[in-house]
């Protein structure tokens, strides 16, 4: 896939869901909730188990990316994906705080936001976390970022070497 054909998301959660359970049956509750008329999910990733970052002493997050076709603009997209995390008991405060559902645009068709712009796109922290960059490589391997024009082989070498994060074995 090349990136301008489609949309990128990050999942996480690390919190239980009372309804749905642990993290990764949320992120599969969230993933079925999502696609619906207008939004089609193409492709996901497998699960990732991640350390908070920055480092805490809250639970560790499960991750995952997927690619998404949409009729959606950037603003609306975001729009719908904060109700879903509303809707799944997540409440806004403190950056990084624990959260039983987080979705993040990460990429939408290569566009670069102009300063000050929302949503910032591409999202200004996915170069710099494992959590997204191994997961986003299962999905879109060939994945160029489009501000540095850096490919996924130049930028996870790059990953700060204290960032934890360990595939997840598939449940059968």
């Amino acid at each position: 896939m090349v990136n301008r054909k489609f949309i990128l998301i990050g999942l996480g959660a690390n919190l239980d869901h009372p309804r749905y359970g642990g993290p990764r049956a949320t992120l599969e509750a969230a993933l079925t909730r999502l696609e619906g008329p207008g939004l089609r999910i193409l492709a996901r990733s497998r699960w990732y188990r991640s350390a908070p970052v920055p480092a805490s002493d809250q639970p560790w997050f499960v991750n995952g990316v997927a690619a998404l076709d949409t009729t959606l603009q950037p603003a609306a997209l975001l729009a719908r994906l904060h109700a879903l995390e509303a809707d799944f008991g997540r409440r806004r405060g403190r950056r990084n705080a624990a959260r039983t559902l987080d979705l993040d645009l990460l990429d939408y068709r290569g566009q670069v936001s102009p300063p000050g712009a929302q949503p910032e796109l591409p999202h200004p922290r996915l170069a710099g976390r494992a959590f997204v960059l191994l997961p986003l490589a299962e999905v879109a391997p060939g994945w160029r970022h489009p501000v540095s024009g850096l490919g996924l082989g130049a930028l996870i070498p790059a990953l700060p070497a204290d960032q934890q994060t360990e595939l997840l074995e598939e449940v059968s």
